[in-house]
Protein backbone atom coordinates (compact mmCIF):
# COMPACT_ATOMS: atom_id res chain seq x y z
CA UNK A 1 0.00 0.00 0.00
CA UNK A 2 1.28 3.06 -1.00
CA UNK A 3 -0.07 6.27 1.62
CA UNK A 4 1.24 9.36 2.59
CA UNK A 5 0.34 12.21 4.52
CA UNK A 6 1.78 15.48 4.37
CA UNK A 7 -0.11 17.73 6.76
CA UNK A 8 -1.75 21.03 4.98
CA UNK A 9 1.51 21.66 2.59
CA UNK A 10 0.86 20.30 -1.01
CA UNK A 11 2.94 17.82 -2.48
CA UNK A 12 3.82 16.10 -5.69
CA UNK A 13 4.28 12.15 -5.93
CA UNK A 14 6.54 10.54 -7.86
CA UNK A 15 4.99 10.94 -10.88
CA UNK A 16 7.31 11.12 -13.63
CA UNK A 17 11.18 11.89 -14.16
CA UNK A 18 13.48 13.98 -16.48
CA UNK A 19 11.57 16.48 -17.92
CA UNK A 20 8.40 16.51 -15.11
CA UNK A 21 11.30 16.83 -12.63
CA UNK A 22 13.15 19.81 -14.37
CA UNK A 23 9.47 21.71 -15.11
CA UNK A 24 8.96 21.52 -11.14
CA UNK A 25 12.31 22.66 -10.67
CA UNK A 26 11.41 26.09 -12.60
CA UNK A 27 8.37 26.09 -10.24
CA UNK A 28 10.40 26.75 -7.48
CA UNK A 29 13.46 28.62 -8.44
CA UNK A 30 13.31 32.30 -8.25
CA UNK A 31 15.15 33.14 -10.92
CA UNK A 32 12.20 31.69 -13.42
CA UNK A 33 9.66 34.65 -14.67
CA UNK A 34 6.57 34.36 -13.51
CA UNK A 35 5.01 33.40 -17.10
CA UNK A 36 7.60 30.42 -16.89
CA UNK A 37 6.57 29.09 -13.71
CA UNK A 38 3.14 29.40 -14.53
CA UNK A 39 3.43 27.56 -17.77
CA UNK A 40 5.50 24.68 -15.39
CA UNK A 41 3.47 24.65 -13.61
CA UNK A 42 0.10 24.09 -15.19
CA UNK A 43 2.06 21.23 -17.04
CA UNK A 44 2.89 19.77 -13.95
CA UNK A 45 -1.08 20.06 -12.69
CA UNK A 46 -1.98 18.55 -16.24
CA UNK A 47 0.50 15.92 -15.78
CA UNK A 48 -0.67 14.90 -12.27
CA UNK A 49 -4.36 14.85 -13.46
CA UNK A 50 -3.44 12.33 -16.10
CA UNK A 51 -1.16 10.03 -13.92
CA UNK A 52 -4.59 9.91 -11.67
CA UNK A 53 -7.15 9.02 -13.94
CA UNK A 54 -5.13 6.15 -15.19
CA UNK A 55 -4.46 5.23 -11.90
CA UNK A 56 -8.24 5.07 -11.04
CA UNK A 57 -8.41 7.80 -9.06
CA UNK A 58 -11.36 10.63 -8.85
CA UNK A 59 -13.79 12.98 -7.36
CA UNK A 60 -16.55 14.41 -8.28
CA UNK A 61 -19.83 15.50 -6.36
CA UNK A 62 -23.41 16.52 -7.22
CA UNK A 63 -25.84 19.00 -4.97
CA UNK A 64 -27.58 17.08 -2.37
CA UNK A 65 -30.15 20.09 -1.01
CA UNK A 66 -29.25 22.57 1.60
CA UNK A 67 -28.67 22.97 5.74
CA UNK A 68 -28.80 25.43 7.85
CA UNK A 69 -29.19 27.97 4.88
CA UNK A 70 -26.27 26.83 3.15
CA UNK A 71 -25.85 24.37 0.12
CA UNK A 72 -25.06 21.03 0.50
CA UNK A 73 -23.10 18.69 -1.79
CA UNK A 74 -22.29 14.76 -1.76
CA UNK A 75 -19.03 13.98 -3.21
CA UNK A 76 -17.95 10.59 -4.65
CA UNK A 77 -14.13 9.48 -4.20
CA UNK A 78 -13.62 6.31 -6.08
CA UNK A 79 -10.64 4.31 -7.18
CA UNK A 80 -10.32 1.55 -10.00
CA UNK A 81 -10.45 -1.75 -7.50
CA UNK A 82 -14.55 -0.90 -7.39
CA UNK A 83 -13.99 1.27 -3.62
CA UNK A 84 -16.24 3.68 -3.77
CA UNK A 85 -16.54 6.37 -0.67
CA UNK A 86 -19.72 8.80 -0.72
CA UNK A 87 -19.05 12.11 1.61
CA UNK A 88 -20.81 15.33 2.25
CA UNK A 89 -19.73 18.71 3.82
CA UNK A 90 -23.35 18.69 5.88
CA UNK A 91 -21.31 17.50 9.46
CA UNK A 92 -18.53 15.42 7.35
CA UNK A 93 -20.96 12.67 6.97
CA UNK A 94 -19.56 9.55 5.51
CA UNK A 95 -22.55 8.64 3.82
CA UNK A 96 -21.35 5.36 2.46
CA UNK A 97 -18.37 3.00 1.75
CA UNK A 98 -18.80 0.50 -1.28
CA UNK A 99 -16.32 -2.49 -1.50
CA UNK A 100 -15.95 -5.86 -3.35
CA UNK A 101 -16.20 -8.92 -1.96
CA UNK A 102 -14.34 -12.06 -2.42
CA UNK A 103 -16.99 -13.01 -4.75
CA UNK A 104 -18.18 -10.73 -6.91
CA UNK A 105 -20.43 -7.23 -6.84
CA UNK A 106 -19.88 -4.68 -4.33
CA UNK A 107 -21.60 -3.78 -0.79
CA UNK A 108 -22.21 -0.63 1.29
CA UNK A 109 -20.49 -1.37 4.89
CA UNK A 110 -21.46 2.19 5.88
CA UNK A 111 -25.01 3.24 7.63
CA UNK A 112 -26.55 6.44 7.18
CA UNK A 113 -29.58 7.43 4.86
CA UNK A 114 -30.64 8.23 1.44
CA UNK A 115 -31.42 11.57 1.58
CA UNK A 116 -30.09 14.63 3.32
CA UNK A 117 -33.24 15.36 4.87
CA UNK A 118 -33.08 12.64 6.84
CA UNK A 119 -29.71 12.89 8.97
CA UNK A 120 -30.84 16.91 9.28
CA UNK A 121 -33.51 15.40 10.92
CA UNK A 122 -31.72 12.51 13.26
CA UNK A 123 -29.07 14.96 14.48
CA UNK A 124 -30.89 18.13 14.81
CA UNK A 125 -34.60 17.59 15.61
CA UNK A 126 -34.26 14.86 18.28
CA UNK A 127 -33.23 14.79 21.75
CA UNK A 128 -30.62 11.89 22.74
CA UNK A 129 -31.92 9.62 23.63
CA UNK A 130 -35.57 10.63 22.42
CA UNK A 131 -38.49 8.53 24.28
CA UNK A 132 -38.48 4.88 22.86
CA UNK A 133 -36.44 6.10 19.96
CA UNK A 134 -32.79 5.86 18.94
CA UNK A 135 -32.19 9.45 19.64
CA UNK A 136 -28.88 11.17 17.49
CA UNK A 137 -27.19 8.28 15.77
CA UNK A 138 -24.26 10.42 14.47
CA UNK A 139 -23.97 8.03 11.52
CA UNK A 140 -21.18 9.12 9.75
CA UNK A 141 -20.63 12.13 11.47
CA UNK A 142 -17.12 14.55 12.02
CA UNK A 143 -17.54 14.35 16.35
CA UNK A 144 -16.13 17.47 17.76
CA UNK A 145 -15.04 19.47 19.65
CA UNK A 146 -14.90 16.90 22.18
CA UNK A 147 -15.58 13.20 20.94
CA UNK A 148 -17.54 11.58 24.02
CA UNK A 149 -18.34 12.12 27.07
CA UNK A 150 -17.63 14.41 29.61
CA UNK A 151 -19.09 14.12 32.95
CA UNK A 152 -21.11 16.91 34.55
CA UNK A 153 -21.54 18.90 31.06
CA UNK A 154 -18.26 20.91 32.62
CA UNK A 155 -14.82 21.12 33.22
CA UNK A 156 -11.94 23.27 34.65
CA UNK A 157 -8.66 24.59 32.82
CA UNK A 158 -6.00 26.88 33.96
CA UNK A 159 -8.23 27.39 37.09
CA UNK A 160 -11.58 28.79 35.45
CA UNK A 161 -14.60 26.18 35.43
CA UNK A 162 -16.34 25.84 32.27
CA UNK A 163 -19.83 24.90 31.99
CA UNK A 164 -20.90 22.95 28.81
CA UNK A 165 -24.44 22.29 27.36
CA UNK A 166 -25.52 18.63 28.37
CA UNK A 167 -27.04 16.85 26.06
CA UNK A 168 -26.50 13.13 27.32
CA UNK A 169 -27.53 11.01 30.35
CA UNK A 170 -29.95 11.43 33.38
CA UNK A 171 -31.26 15.10 33.16
CA UNK A 172 -28.54 15.75 30.33
CA UNK A 173 -25.87 15.67 32.79
CA UNK A 174 -22.94 14.66 30.42
CA UNK A 175 -21.90 16.22 27.31
CA UNK A 176 -22.06 14.04 24.68
CA UNK A 177 -20.09 14.05 21.46
CA UNK A 178 -19.51 18.24 21.56
CA UNK A 179 -23.38 19.01 22.80
CA UNK A 180 -25.80 19.69 20.83
CA UNK A 181 -25.96 21.03 17.29
CA UNK A 182 -22.01 20.37 17.47
CA UNK A 183 -19.96 20.25 14.20
CA UNK A 184 -21.98 17.12 13.37
CA UNK A 185 -24.65 19.64 12.55
CA UNK A 186 -22.75 22.23 10.77
CA UNK A 187 -22.21 22.82 6.60
CA UNK A 188 -18.80 22.91 5.83
CA UNK A 189 -16.59 24.65 3.97
CA UNK A 190 -15.12 22.16 1.00
CA UNK A 191 -12.71 22.12 -1.61
CA UNK A 192 -11.09 19.09 -3.54
CA UNK A 193 -7.41 17.55 -4.24
CA UNK A 194 -6.31 15.41 -6.71
CA UNK A 195 -2.50 13.22 -6.47
CA UNK A 196 -1.47 10.66 -8.32
CA UNK A 197 -2.27 7.71 -6.47
CA UNK A 198 -5.13 9.89 -4.46
CA UNK A 199 -8.07 12.08 -4.29
CA UNK A 200 -9.16 14.05 -0.94
CA UNK A 201 -11.93 15.98 -0.40
CA UNK A 202 -10.87 18.95 2.19
CA UNK A 203 -13.22 20.46 4.99
CA UNK A 204 -13.03 23.59 6.84
CA UNK A 205 -15.05 24.30 10.07
CA UNK A 206 -14.71 27.41 12.62
CA UNK A 207 -16.09 26.62 16.10
CA UNK A 208 -16.67 29.91 16.99
CA UNK A 209 -15.06 30.60 21.30
CA UNK A 210 -18.27 30.12 23.82
CA UNK A 211 -20.37 27.37 21.56
CA UNK A 212 -21.47 25.26 23.56
CA UNK A 213 -19.76 26.23 26.29
CA UNK A 214 -16.07 25.51 25.08
CA UNK A 215 -13.55 28.34 25.37
CA UNK A 216 -11.01 29.54 22.38
CA UNK A 217 -12.17 29.83 18.88
CA UNK A 218 -11.16 26.29 17.05
CA UNK A 219 -10.37 26.05 13.53
CA UNK A 220 -10.63 22.93 12.33
CA UNK A 221 -9.65 20.86 9.19
CA UNK A 222 -10.61 17.56 7.77
CA UNK A 223 -9.15 15.97 4.96
CA UNK A 224 -10.85 12.26 3.77
CA UNK A 225 -8.38 10.84 0.95
CA UNK A 226 -8.84 7.77 -0.59
CA UNK A 227 -6.32 5.85 -2.03
CA UNK A 228 -5.71 3.39 -5.14
CA UNK A 229 -4.42 1.06 -2.66
CA UNK A 230 -8.09 0.92 -1.06
CA UNK A 231 -6.52 3.03 2.12
CA UNK A 232 -9.09 6.11 3.59
CA UNK A 233 -7.65 8.55 5.86
CA UNK A 234 -9.33 10.61 7.90
CA UNK A 235 -6.71 13.63 9.06
CA UNK A 236 -7.34 16.50 11.28
CA UNK A 237 -5.77 19.76 12.15
CA UNK A 238 -6.76 22.23 14.65
CA UNK A 239 -5.55 25.57 15.90
CA UNK A 240 -7.21 27.92 18.94
CA UNK A 241 -7.53 31.62 20.39
CA UNK A 242 -7.28 30.30 23.83
CA UNK A 243 -6.52 27.59 25.97
CA UNK A 244 -9.25 24.77 25.38
CA UNK A 245 -9.50 21.00 25.21
CA UNK A 246 -10.18 19.08 22.24
CA UNK A 247 -11.04 15.60 20.51
CA UNK A 248 -12.12 14.51 17.60
CA UNK A 249 -13.25 11.32 15.84
CA UNK A 250 -15.02 9.80 12.97
CA UNK A 251 -18.38 8.45 14.09
CA UNK A 252 -19.01 5.31 10.95
CA UNK A 253 -21.01 2.37 11.54
CA UNK A 254 -19.56 -0.42 10.05
CA UNK A 255 -21.11 -3.54 9.15
CA UNK A 256 -18.80 -5.55 6.56
CA UNK A 257 -21.56 -7.71 5.68
CA UNK A 258 -23.17 -5.09 3.90
CA UNK A 259 -25.97 -2.38 5.10
CA UNK A 260 -28.75 -3.57 6.74
CA UNK A 261 -27.90 -7.20 6.12
CA UNK A 262 -27.84 -7.97 10.24
CA UNK A 263 -26.48 -8.29 12.98
CA UNK A 264 -22.61 -8.31 13.44
CA UNK A 265 -22.46 -11.11 15.74
CA UNK A 266 -20.31 -13.39 13.84
CA UNK A 267 -17.96 -10.66 12.16
CA UNK A 268 -14.43 -10.95 13.66
CA UNK A 269 -12.66 -8.38 16.03
CA UNK A 270 -9.21 -7.84 17.06
CA UNK A 271 -7.59 -4.85 19.32
CA UNK A 272 -4.31 -5.28 20.70
CA UNK A 273 -4.72 -3.57 23.72
CA UNK A 274 -3.84 -4.65 27.19
CA UNK A 275 -6.53 -2.63 29.33
CA UNK A 276 -9.30 -0.69 28.79
CA UNK A 277 -11.94 2.32 30.41
CA UNK A 278 -14.44 1.03 32.93
CA UNK A 279 -17.72 3.42 32.75
CA UNK A 280 -20.05 3.78 35.42
CA UNK A 281 -24.08 3.90 35.31
CA UNK A 282 -23.82 7.31 33.03
CA UNK A 283 -21.34 5.50 30.82
CA UNK A 284 -18.56 7.98 32.54
CA UNK A 285 -14.87 6.11 32.66
CA UNK A 286 -14.49 5.41 36.20
CA UNK A 287 -10.89 6.28 35.65
CA UNK A 288 -9.61 2.62 36.50
CA UNK A 289 -7.42 0.96 33.70
CA UNK A 290 -8.58 -2.43 33.90
CA UNK A 291 -6.62 -5.28 32.48
CA UNK A 292 -8.96 -7.04 29.34
CA UNK A 293 -7.80 -10.50 30.40
CA UNK A 294 -10.58 -12.83 31.66
CA UNK A 295 -13.17 -10.09 30.58
CA UNK A 296 -15.86 -9.68 27.48
CA UNK A 297 -12.96 -7.09 26.85
CA UNK A 298 -10.42 -9.20 25.47
CA UNK A 299 -10.08 -8.98 21.75
CA UNK A 300 -6.26 -9.50 21.65
CA UNK A 301 -7.09 -12.54 19.68
CA UNK A 302 -9.33 -12.01 17.20
CA UNK A 303 -12.49 -13.79 17.68
CA UNK A 304 -16.71 -12.85 16.81
CA UNK A 305 -17.65 -10.05 18.46
CA UNK A 306 -20.76 -11.68 19.57
CA UNK A 307 -18.83 -14.51 21.56
CA UNK A 308 -19.44 -12.63 24.65
CA UNK A 309 -21.83 -9.70 24.29
CA UNK A 310 -24.34 -11.17 26.18
CA UNK A 311 -21.97 -12.53 28.85
CA UNK A 312 -22.72 -10.49 32.13
CA UNK A 313 -21.42 -13.67 34.10
CA UNK A 314 -17.37 -12.84 33.25
CA UNK A 315 -15.64 -10.18 35.30
CA UNK A 316 -16.70 -6.83 34.29
CA UNK A 317 -19.46 -8.43 31.95
CA UNK A 318 -21.91 -6.14 34.04
CA UNK A 319 -20.50 -3.51 32.00
CA UNK A 320 -22.59 -5.13 29.27
CA UNK A 321 -25.48 -4.89 30.67
CA UNK A 322 -25.16 -0.93 31.32
CA UNK A 323 -24.26 -0.19 28.08
CA UNK A 324 -26.31 -2.70 26.68
CA UNK A 325 -23.34 -4.27 24.63
CA UNK A 326 -19.85 -2.78 23.66
CA UNK A 327 -19.36 1.29 24.11
CA UNK A 328 -16.16 1.41 25.54
CA UNK A 329 -12.74 2.62 24.98
CA UNK A 330 -9.80 0.56 24.62
CA UNK A 331 -6.30 1.60 25.78
CA UNK A 332 -3.74 1.51 22.66
CA UNK A 333 -1.45 4.43 24.14
CA UNK A 334 1.61 5.89 22.12
CA UNK A 335 -0.75 8.41 21.52
CA UNK A 336 0.94 10.73 18.48
CA UNK A 337 2.40 7.28 17.27
CA UNK A 338 0.75 5.47 13.88
CA UNK A 339 0.06 2.35 14.78
CA UNK A 340 -2.81 -0.72 14.52
CA UNK A 341 -5.94 0.17 16.37
CA UNK A 342 -7.96 -2.62 15.33
CA UNK A 343 -8.36 -5.40 12.80
CA UNK A 344 -12.37 -6.54 11.81
CA UNK A 345 -13.41 -8.81 9.31
CA UNK A 346 -16.61 -10.28 8.10
CA UNK A 347 -15.21 -14.39 7.03
CA UNK A 348 -18.35 -14.70 4.27
CA UNK A 349 -17.57 -11.61 2.08
CA UNK A 350 -13.72 -11.48 2.75
CA UNK A 351 -13.83 -7.98 3.47
CA UNK A 352 -10.91 -6.75 6.28
CA UNK A 353 -10.86 -3.29 7.78
CA UNK A 354 -7.45 -2.24 9.31
CA UNK A 355 -7.46 0.85 11.36
CA UNK A 356 -4.62 2.66 11.80
CA UNK A 357 -4.43 5.78 14.44
CA UNK A 358 -1.85 8.14 15.95
CA UNK A 359 -4.88 8.27 18.73
CA UNK A 360 -4.74 6.25 22.18
CA UNK A 361 -7.82 4.97 22.57
CA UNK A 362 -10.52 3.27 20.40
CA UNK A 363 -14.34 3.31 21.46
CA UNK A 364 -16.31 0.17 19.84
CA UNK A 365 -20.12 0.92 20.08
CA UNK A 366 -22.54 -1.94 18.94
CA UNK A 367 -25.31 0.28 18.07
CA UNK A 368 -26.99 -0.56 21.71
CA UNK A 369 -29.44 2.19 21.04
CA UNK A 370 -30.62 1.69 17.55
CA UNK A 371 -34.24 0.18 17.94
CA UNK A 372 -35.97 0.03 14.87
CA UNK A 373 -37.36 3.27 14.27
CA UNK A 374 -34.90 4.31 11.70
CA UNK A 375 -34.82 3.48 7.51
CA UNK A 376 -31.49 3.55 6.46
CA UNK A 377 -29.86 4.09 2.85
CA UNK A 378 -31.23 1.00 1.81
CA UNK A 379 -34.70 1.33 2.61
CA UNK A 380 -34.36 -1.07 5.88
CA UNK A 381 -34.39 -0.45 9.48
CA UNK A 382 -31.66 -0.61 11.94
CA UNK A 383 -31.65 -2.29 14.72
CA UNK A 384 -29.35 -3.07 18.33
CA UNK A 385 -25.94 -4.58 17.14
CA UNK A 386 -26.71 -3.89 13.38
CA UNK A 387 -23.20 -2.40 13.29
CA UNK A 388 -19.89 -1.33 15.04
CA UNK A 389 -18.01 1.89 15.04
CA UNK A 390 -14.29 1.95 15.15
CA UNK A 391 -13.97 5.29 16.72
CA UNK A 392 -10.58 6.29 17.38
CA UNK A 393 -9.93 8.89 19.56
CA UNK A 394 -8.57 10.14 23.44
CA UNK A 395 -9.94 9.00 26.60
CA UNK A 396 -13.75 9.86 27.41
CA UNK A 397 -13.64 12.84 29.94
CA UNK A 398 -10.32 13.41 30.12
CA UNK A 399 -10.62 17.01 30.61
CA UNK A 400 -11.83 15.91 34.19
CA UNK A 401 -8.06 13.86 34.44
CA UNK A 402 -5.73 16.72 32.97
CA UNK A 403 -2.16 16.22 34.28
CA UNK A 404 -3.38 12.56 35.72
CA UNK A 405 -0.43 9.65 35.11
CA UNK A 406 -2.45 7.48 32.13
CA UNK A 407 -4.22 10.55 30.49
CA UNK A 408 -2.78 11.84 27.42
CA UNK A 409 -3.61 15.54 27.64
CA UNK A 410 -6.28 16.50 25.40
CA UNK A 411 -5.47 20.47 26.09
CA UNK A 412 -4.90 22.86 23.35
CA UNK A 413 -3.32 25.79 23.61
CA UNK A 414 -2.74 28.99 21.22
CA UNK A 415 0.57 28.77 19.18
CA UNK A 416 -0.09 25.26 18.61
CA UNK A 417 -1.46 22.50 16.13
CA UNK A 418 -3.81 19.20 16.88
CA UNK A 419 -2.94 16.97 14.45
CA UNK A 420 -4.58 13.60 14.55
CA UNK A 421 -4.69 10.79 11.77
CA UNK A 422 -6.98 7.82 11.38
CA UNK A 423 -6.66 5.81 8.30
CA UNK A 424 -8.82 2.62 7.29
CA UNK A 425 -7.28 0.41 5.24
CA UNK A 426 -9.97 -2.26 3.07
CA UNK A 427 -9.04 -5.48 1.50
CA UNK A 428 -11.26 -8.14 0.39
Amino acid sequence: MQFAFRGSRKYVSVIAAGALAALLALTLIPGASAKTRAHAKAHVKSHAKKHSRKSGVSISSIPWGSANGQAVRLWTLSNSNGMVVKITNYGGVIQSIWVPSKHSGTANVALGFSKLEDYVNDFQHQPWPASGGSGDTYFGAAIGRYANRIANHSFTLNGTTYNLVGNNGPNNINTLHGGPNAWNTKVWSASTRTGANSVALVLELTDPAGYNGFPGTVKVRLTYELTSGNALGVQWKATTTDPTVINVTQHTYFNLAGEASGPVYDQLLKIPANTFTPTDANLIPTGQFAPVGGTPFDFRTMHAIGDHILDATMPFGSQLTTAHGYDHNWVLGDAGRMKVAAVAADPASGRTVTTLTTEPGIQIYTGNFLVGDLVGSSGHIYRQTSAFTLETQHYPDSPHHIGQPGWPSVVLNPGQTFHSSTIYRFSW
